[in-house]
């Protein structure tokens, strides 16, 4: 059942990007507002995780949602899967999320990406990446936008310790915003490296906000390491299961 589910949802998730060439062309002669591509870039979101639930069976829940600031702030999670990448698109509306250039080759979705919530760099050039990451940052926060950033750079596997680039701290110091941690568990479900998805609840866990002003060694304990903690709730509850293992409960 998981290969075929995964199979059927890739289907679907095909079918339902096409149908947004209408509303990019549309938008595209209009000029691109911002605004309108944002809210297309959402529905489209939520259209994925839609058919997620109804075709994988793959839902979630969200734990500690009133911890969310209420001004802007720097957001910093985990990252297991694609899930909350797109997720994060519909839980934080407008959350400019620093994202790797690779993702706006995608077809179709690529051109709303760039055009909406992503600040998009390039990791292979360090210095411009980071002042890029810092520019765009800014200015999303002066349009009254949260910075979402994953700062362990790629997908991670859940039994793996947190582990954050260096440039999250130099995020942090020059933004000078109150800071939200969020644990995902969503290489349980979609497993990266994995082609299949399996079903179950993905728990979205907004941690203890910081406050702006911190020393680096406070940042990591705050943030990466309360992640870390929060993680271990999950790990040995349940493995994620290998393409093989996949593949052998398939029909």
């Amino acid at each position: 059942m998981p290969r075929t589910r995964s199979v059927l949802f890739n289907l679907y998730w095909a079918a339902w990007t096409g149908l947004f060439i209408a509303p990019l062309l549309v938008l595209a002669f209009m000029g691109s507002p911002p605004a309108p591509i944002r809210s297309a870039t959402r529905l489209w979101a939520r259209g994925i995780l839609f058919g997620l639930s109804r075709i994988v069976g793959l839902t979630y829940v969200e734990e500690g949602r009133e911890r969310i600031p209420n001004e802007p702030c720097l957001i910093v999670a985990n990252h297991q899967s694609a899930w909350e990448t797109l997720a994060f698109l519909v839980l934080v509306p407008d959350v400019a999320i620093v994202a790797k250039r690779e993702l706006v080759a995608i077809p179709i979705v690529g051109w709303f990406l760039r055009r909406s919530p992503m600040i998009i760099i390039d990791r292979s050039n360090g210095s411009q990446a980071l002042r890029t990451m810092i520019d765009e940052s800014r200015a999303a926060i002066a349009q009254g936008r949260s910075v979402l950033m994953f700062p362990e750079g790629t997908r991670g596997d859940i039994g793996a310790p947190v582990q954050f680039k260096r440039g999250v701290e130099l995020l942090y110091g020059k933004l000078g915003l109150p800071v939200l941690p969020v644990a995902v568990n969503s290489g349980l479900y979609w497993p990266h490296g994995g082609a299949h998805k399996r079903s179950g609840t993905v728990v979205v866990s907004y941690l203890d906000a910081l406050k702006p002003g911190l020393t680096g060694g406070e940042f990591l304990r705050g943030t990466q390491d309360a992640i870390d903690a929060e993680l271990n709730r999950w790990r040995g509850a349940a493995q994620p299961a290998s393409p093989r293992e996949l593949s052998l409960q398939a029909p």
